[in-house]
Formats: structure tokens, sequence, C-alpha cells
């Protein structure tokens, strides 16, 4: 079975930084595309990022180009999400997602998703 479990969300000052976790259990993480996505309140869930299986590519949605780092390591079977520079604007639910294919933003290609981290960033 595809799980992940994710870990590091939390509150934070405008232009703070938080780095969000995914730990993959039950299957090799290199093998598999993990996108993020957040939903704020009374918004839809949106892409954010995506790393591409091996490694081959990475996605960013342009609000949040330049501030956020999506990468895999490999040792730990986990993705991070390095957030710096945070914007009031990048409070939501943060959610890690697995899909046995390419990179997509659409939230309906993947197949397993984490249990969803609030990011909140308040001043």
């Amino acid at each position: 079975q595809l799980q992940l479990v994710e870990s590091g969300g939390g509150l934070v000052q405008p232009g703070g930084s938080l780095r969000l976790s995914c730990a993959a259990s039950g299957f090799t993480l290199d093998y598999y595309a993990i996108g993020w996505f957040r939903q704020a309140p009374g918004k839809a869930r949106e892409a954010v990022s995506c790393i591409s299986r091996y490694d081959i590519r990475m996605y960013y949605v342009d609000s949040v180009k330049g501030r956020f780092t999506i990468s895999r390591d490999n040792a730990k079977n986990t993705v991070y999400l390095q957030m710096n520079n945070l914007k009031p604007e990048d409070t939501a639910v943060y959610y890690c997602a697995v899909r046995g294919n390419y990179c997509s933003a659409s939230r309906t290609a993947f197949d397993s998703w984490a249990q969803g981290t609030q990011v909140t960033v308040s001043s």
C-alpha cells in the first residue's frame, strides 16, 4: 500500500521558514512522483509543487517560485518542502500525495494522500 506520513507544519511569522516532511511507508519513494498541495479555507485545493520519479523534474506554482524548494532524501524515504519567506497567503493545510506516474497539477491524478498539516503564517 502507498502510505504517507506528513509533518512539519506550525505557526510562523511572515518572512519565516518551515520545512514540511512527507515520509513513505510500504514502498520505495524514489519510484514515484510526490506532489504537494494546499487548501486554504473557502478555496479549492491547489497544486504547489511536485518532484518527479527519480528526481528528473521539479515543478512549482508561480506564487511560490524562488521561495519553496522540493527535494527527496532516498536514504530516509522522505520528500521535503522547504518553505522560505513565508507570506500570510501561504496559510493553508498542506498535503503531500503520491502518484505512480508523471507529475501532475491535478489532485485527482494522485493515488494516495497524507493526512495534511496546518501551516499558519501570521504576525
